[in-house]
């Protein structure tokens, strides 16, 4: 077996999470905060997506958010889902969850931070209630791993000329 072929075996094992590291090791920047995104939806309390985001500006973070009840407020882990008899993508006023998206850009506004020209990475598709949030954030770049069911949302991000990327999704990308 070539040798840089296994180099990159080994290292998928390494980093794991679907990490597709460059051949000398080094995951691209758009890989090594979208690994940060997945580490950051661990700490989701929703129980049908477990999604993170970071907002990042000159190679630098500037906020993470990752979605549950606001603060103060039982989680969906504790009372149950008031979606669960919904399709995803619908009926996002009964959901009790603040979004991934929406609580990286209101942490970022709670700390002062400004969101002017940053990109922000998310482990899913954004909503069009955080495409809104993001277009007036002057966020100027998206960068997502799932698709979510909400083609509206992409339109409205692609008409306030915010680039969008998807990165591959892992085989072993959950909800």
């Amino acid at each position: 077996m070539d040798s840089g072929i296994l180099l990159i075996i080994l290292e998928e094992k390494e980093y794991g999470m679907g990490c597709r590291p460059s051949l000398m090791g080094r995951p691209s920047l758009d890989e090594y905060f979208m690994e940060i995104a997945l580490v950051v939806a661990t700490r989701s309390t929703c129980l049908r997506h477990k999604v993170g985001s970071v907002i990042v500006r000159d190679k630098r973070i500037l906020s993470t958010g990752y979605n549950g009840a606001p603060t103060g407020l039982p989680h969906c882990l504790d009372v149950g889902c008031r979606r669960e008899d919904f399709e995803s993508g619908t009926h996002h006023e009964r959901c009790r969850a603040v979004h991934a998206e929406q609580n990286a850009i209101i942490q970022a506004a709670i700390h002062g931070v400004s969101t002017s020209g940053a990109t922000l990475y998310c482990t899913h598709q954004p909503c069009i209630l955080c495409a809104k949030m993001i277009i007036n954030s002057q966020i100027e770049r998206v960068v997502y791993r799932k698709s979510y069911p909400d083609d509206e949302a992409l339109k409205f991000l692609e008409q306030a000329g915010i680039e969008v990327f998807q990165m591959a999704p892992d085989e072993k990308d959950e909800g």
